[in-house]
């Protein structure tokens, strides 16, 4: 006996439309699940986890702080997708990116000029392309899986990271604390508004998606994107280059990520600390596909997304709940999308006999 995919031969377009909806929905029924075998009363706590978070102006700036990093990357993301190019490395490219916008600031504490932000934000745009770079090269060069590579490089990001603020970035004025000395006033994103903290990381998210998304539907680069990313040979005839699609996709990824990550120490922190992000780079990958691969759509499940980091943050305290909680949502979110994806587009065949079955094919 064995079970099978078998691609169904009208799929539903409405079903195809609803799939985020469902997956959404179906997580919170097993979030209810999951808060019911904790002890916790299940409509209480989704409603601390998903709603009480939007009721005061500070919890929405919290909001497009947390979104903003999400939808850069994962706008990126889906352009690597649908070329069928598989960057995983978002996080490493996150890192580098803080780490390259953030030399100016931290070599040249005593440089106060309006031109070190927009200098900060280029150079952390180009570390994160330099650093997607790498697993490009391996792959248009040795043929090697940019999985596999571009995961690894996230690891090396970190440790560099680490080794930095613990030694040579180090603030001697720091009371040991491994971190930099804050940045200068002119060195930090400015804030939207003046009632919160939100700052312009969040226009350059819905920026960079609007622009992907006009990229997608209307420019010739678009449909390059499109037709290497269902089909290579089909590609060559119309003389796209899938090794440039490579370049293209993971540098444009590597960019936005690495913008990501300068904006979000610039803006949300301050300084360069061990850990700048809660893990904004593999995230974005739930973004990407719960906004099927388009940008417009990305911005909407970044939010979502967003919400799972804020409503853990409340749930720690309303409820004394781990904080893991917030990455159970996301895995479920994932499992939900992908799993709804599937059954929309395939169903399941159950074959008892298989070597009857395989006679009767031939």
């Amino acid at each position: 006996m064995r079970i099978e995919l078998q691609k169904r031969a009208n799929t539903s377009t409405l079903f195809s439309i609803l799939s985020p909806l469902l997956a959404l929905v179906l997580t919170l029924v097993a979030g209810a699940i999951m808060f019911g075998l904790l002890g916790k009363k299940p409509l209480g706590s989704l409603y601390i986890y998903f709603v009480e978070p939007l009721l005061d102006v500070w919890s929405l700036h919290e909001l497009a702080i947390k979104a903003a990093p999400l939808i850069l990357i994962a706008v990126g993301l889906s352009i690597c997708f649908r070329s069928n190019n598989w960057n995983i490395g978002a996080e490493g490219q996150f890192t580098i990116g803080a780490i390259t916008g953030s030399i100016l600031p931290v070599l040249n504490p005593d440089w106060h000029s309006p031109l070190i932000l927009p200098l900060m934000l280029v150079m952390g745009m180009i570390g994160g392309a330099l650093y997607a770079g790498i697993p490009a090269l391996l792959k248009t060069r040795f043929n090697t899986n940019e999985i596999l590579t571009s995961l690894m490089l996230v690891y090396i990001a970190q440790l560099f990271l680490d080794w930095l603020v613990r030694g040579p970035w180090r603030d001697p004025q720091g009371y040991n604390f491994p971190q930099t000395k804050s940045f200068q006033p002119e060195a930090v994103l400015p804030e939207i508004l003046d009632s919160g903290r939100a700052h312009l990381g969040i226009i350059f998210a819905l920026i960079a998606a609007v622009a992907l998304w006009f990229m997608m539907r209307f420019m010739l680069k678009g449909f390059q994107v499109s037709v290497l990313g269902q089909s290579e040979r089909a590609g060559r005839f119309a003389g796209f280059s899938a090794r440039n699609m490579v370049w293209f996709s993971m540098l444009l990824s590597g960019a936005l990520a690495g913008l990501a990550g300068i904006s979000e120490v610039s803006g949300s922190i301050g300084h360069v600390q061990p850990v700048i992000s809660p893990g904004y780079g593999f995230t974005a990958i739930i973004v990407a596909f719960l906004g099927r691969l388009n940008p417009l759509g990305i911005i909407a499940s970044g939010f979502v997304l967003a919400l799972t980091y804020l409503g853990g943050e409340a749930a720690q305290l309303s409820l004394g709940i781990s904080d893991k909680v917030s990455r159970v949502f996301q895995g479920l979110i994932l499992f939900f999308v992908l799993s709804c994806d599937t059954l929309i587009h395939y169903r399941i065949r159950l074959i008892l006999n298989p070597s009857a079955a395989q006679e009767g094919k031939s």
